[in-house]
């Protein structure tokens, strides 16, 4: 799609210092050449020979200069609630909030477990002092360093080659090295760099914003660490920028909002439930209130790294496998099972009858 097309920046600025200048000479406009560079001017308005000359000043081919994939994009993670609820943001960053022994190392090891799979470079920027829980997401990491600069070095070895992954402790937020990170690798290579953001402290849980600004938040829940339903994020208020304007396709965004409405309306009816009785519900909030149960179970999800302890095979779905359960059970598909047999599973059709 041509949306999908972008300028490769740091390529461009690398190979050719003086860009505005050198533009010039070439016969052509500084303000295009700058709005090109931020965007304010999409690639696929550009006259061929704009881009032409471009390359020609680099040294490169249209390739090489013109690169796939925008800013706001999801990166498929195969994690059912993720992908449904709150999609990872390729070259954004995400926030786990969570308070102590909620899941958030377990499920961060496996994003790196699964991204390495996936032919990313995995990245462990480690905290200075030892935490329980943190040796998961050393195994699963391809590499792993304790300082800005060696940090930055490898970044630059790589992201010519690879999409990255960083994962780092909130403390590098609070220092301000997270930020001296991304102005440092501002003009160095061409692929994105997607950064996870854990509160190893758990201190995350009490603030408002807790990394700044985010462009996926996954906020842990109380209620559904209570009940062992993992991963326990919260379908209500985890979120992501890629679900705005026109990110995600019309079926992904139909489903999804969707699935939050049930399952928000769900939890409303679950607190009278406790109190009153399934008995005191309306038959449509009956059927409401027991298809939110069976949607909860279903995006429960056994990890790839917590095999050791579950005894149960790690489940990747595809989005559009989970987009298809999700519909079925929001339509009634499942209204004949009990929820037991949607919980911790793989696909839908593997239990359906």
């Amino acid at each position: 799609m041509v949306d999908d097309l972008q300028l490769n920046v740091p390529l461009l600025r690398r190979r050719v210092p003086n860009l505005t200048t050198a533009a010039r000479a070439a016969g052509l406009r500084p303000a295009t050449v700058s709005n090109l560079c931020t965007g304010k001017i999409p690639v696929g308005r550009a006259e061929v020979r704009t881009l032409v000359a471009l390359a020609s000043l680099a040294g490169c081919s249209l390739d090489e200069l013109i690169i796939r994939g925008s800013v706001v994009s999801m990166i498929e993670t195969g994690i059912k609630a993720l992908d449904l609820l709150a999609p990872l943001v390729r070259g954004g960053m995400v926030g786990l909030v969570a308070r102590p022994n909620m899941g958030q190392l377990v499920l961060l090891a496996e994003l790196m477990y699964r991204m390495q799979k996936r032919g990313f470079a995995t990245v462990l920027w480690r905290p200075e002092q030892d935490v329980p829980g943190m040796n998961h997401v050393i195994d699963q990491s391809e590499y792993s360093y304790k300082t800005l600069a060696e940090i930055v070095d490898l970044i630059v070895s790589l992201r010519d080659e690879k999409d990255i992954l960083l994962a780092a402790d909130r403390t590098v937020v609070l220092s301000g090295e997270i930020f001296a990170l991304r102005e440092r690798l501002k003009e160095a290579g061409a692929r994105p760099i997607t950064i996870a953001l854990v509160d190893i402290k758990g201190e995350a849980a009490d603030e408002e914003a807790p990394y700044g600004p985010l462009d996926t938040l996954w906020q842990f829940d109380t209620d559904l660490v209570s009940r062992s339903i993992y991963p326990a994020i919260n379908p209500i208020s985890s979120t992501s920028t890629a679900l705005e304007g026109a990110h995600l396709d019309a079926l992904h965004l139909t489903i999804q909002q969707r699935a939050r409405k049930l399952l928000r309306r769900y939890r409303e009816l679950r607190s009278l439930v406790t109190s009153r009785g399934l008995e005191k519900l309306s038959e449509s909030d009956v059927q409401l209130y027991e298809r939110g149960v069976r949607l909860e179970a279903y995006l429960a999800q056994p990890f790839f790294v917590a095999e050791p302890y579950t005894k149960k095979p790690g489940e990747w779905l595809s989005l559009y496998d989970t987009l298809d359960d999700v519909r079925r059970i929001l339509e009634g598909a499942a209204d004949g099972m009990e929820p037991a047999e949607l919980f911790f599973r793989g696909r839908l059709e593997l239990v359906v009858q």
